[in-house]
């Protein structure tokens, strides 16, 4: 049958599409930039009709109301990889739960806990090509994993977005249903870089040598560190998400990708999220790969690369190393995604290095980002014996091998001025690092008399 044919035959509304799922079911749906705005915005129509029915979820950028609304309890329930800021908000209401994940098993580790299968896929994609064949464009971390072990698929068919190459194409015969959405892509400009950003951007760029592979992070620190790399040559890219950055590093002829050991010649990715100019800059271009995250973010194969450098942000460091960059204390804030995918990846590459990179504090200055020891109730995202190198806009602190004293004094030489004594009497009061005691000295009477005890 003509591919033609077989789309319009697959063709209903996306109120018809929604009247698909059963309560009690499970819905996987696409992550960022690629989640159907149509279906879940419709999804919430069908409270009435529909209870305990779970939604898996990764950064979604809009709030719909199945989510957002109270009243929805009962009726929907989240499921979600990685927080977004209207999930922070939900959270307290009971009805969203964070899965933790290392993102190149995301997708893997949910359906083996959920028997293989998921009853409901939704996701967004091209319209099909002469052939029949798709595009699922902007998103391939969970993507086809989920299609694949989908018992219903329906994609929604946007013609603004990119026809990408890779590992995206899917063909019509392969879908159940398609509604139609054409409508403007979620946007996300760069975030102008603050003076401390900016000097933490230059001592990353520092640290980066020509030939070198990239996986650059989400937000003000990573875009910094793209106008400190305009005199470096043959940069690679392997990275967990496309930014706009990597554009302008292209367009300036500094990304080639010659010297890359993996997809040489090519930018490798498995998601993109940013502006219109990357949009159009990733569509139908031949130099641009998506591969699903199971194979991006597998740290062993990151670490194939040559000279990989991973770009990553935080919320707190403690003197052990530990990284923390998914909550703050109790409170869920984002998640894993693939920090600790790429961190460990860059470390197995030869010449590589993990960077975590942080402003040294927060609260307009009122509180240190690095401390003695984790907020109670923070999530470790990189534990202390995974960490490598650590920036702020203070300078650069190397930890991998370093004992608990060396790490302490690196630290505190990149933490803010205003906190440096605090962290370190702080470490000596908790016994983090205790002060050296010289043989016949004597012992403040406190230690003494606690040490009798």
């Amino acid at each position: 049958m003509n591919p033609s044919e077989v789309y319009r035959k697959k063709l209903i509304s996306i109120p018809e599409a929604v009247g698909l799922v059963q309560s009690h079911q499970t819905i996987g749906v696409a992550i960022a930039a690629s989640e159907p705005p149509g279906l879940l915005s419709e999804l919430g129509n069908h409270k009435d009709r529909l209870e305990d029915v779970t939604v898996w979820v990764c950064l979604p950028l809009r709030a719909y109301e199945y989510a957002t609304n109270p009243e929805m309890a009962g009726h929907f329930f989240v499921e979600n990889w990685f927080y977004g800021a209207p999930d922070r908000k939900v959270h307290p209401q009971g009805r969203m739960s964070y899965i933790p994940n290392n993102l190149h098993r995301a997708s893997t580790d949910k359906l083996l806990a959920s028997g293989g299968r998921v009853n409901v896929f939704w996701g967004t994609a091209t319209p099909p090509d002469s052939r029949g064949f798709l595009s699922l464009s902007l998103g391939l971390v969970i993507e086809k994993q989920l299609i694949e072990a989908a018992d219903l698929v329906v994609l929604e068919i946007n013609e603004n977005l990119p026809y990408t190459l890779g590992d995206t194409q899917v063909h019509i015969s392969e879908v159940d249903y398609v509604v139609e959405n054409h409508v403007p892509l979620f946007e996300l400009p760069p975030a102008p870089p603050s003076e401390a950003e900016q000097a933490i951007g230059g001592y990353i760029a520092d640290l980066i040598e020509d030939g070198s592979t990239l996986q650059l992070g989400i937000g003000g620190i990573p875009n910094a560190i793209t106008p400190f790399l305009m005199n470096r040559r043959d940069l690679g890219i392997h990275t967990e998400m496309f930014t706009d950055g990597m554009v302008d590093l292209y367009e300036a002829g500094v990304v080639t990708n010659r010297r890359k050991t993996l997809w040489k010649g090519k930018m490798v990715g498995a998601f993109a999220l940013g502006s219109r100019k990357l949009y159009d800059f990733v569509d139908r271009n031949l130099g641009v790969e998506f591969q699903q995250g199971k194979v991006t973010n597998d740290p062993y194969v990151i670490g194939q690369n040559y000279r990989m450098i991973s770009v990553n942000t935080a919320l707190q460091v403690d003197l052990f190393g530990q990284v923390c960059s998914q909550s703050i204390g109790y409170r869920h804030f984002s998640g894993t995604g693939g920090q600790l995918d790429t961190h460990r990846g860059a470390q197995l590459s030869p010449g590589g290095r993990g960077i975590i990179a942080l402003r040294s504090t927060a609260r307009d200055g009122q509180i240190s980002t690095i401390v003695p020891i984790l907020s109670e109730g923070a999530e470790v995202t990189v534990p202390s014996q995974d960490v490598d190198t650590i920036v702020t806009e203070y300078g650069v602190a190397e930890l991998r091998g370093r004992c608990v004293r060396d790490r302490m004094e690196a630290l505190i030489r990149i933490a803010h001025p205003d906190f440096r004594e605090w962290l370190r009497e702080e470490a000596h009061r908790l016994g983090i690092v205790p002060r050296m005691v010289v043989p016949g000295a004597q012992l403040p009477e406190k230690e003494s008399k606690s040490s009798s005890d």
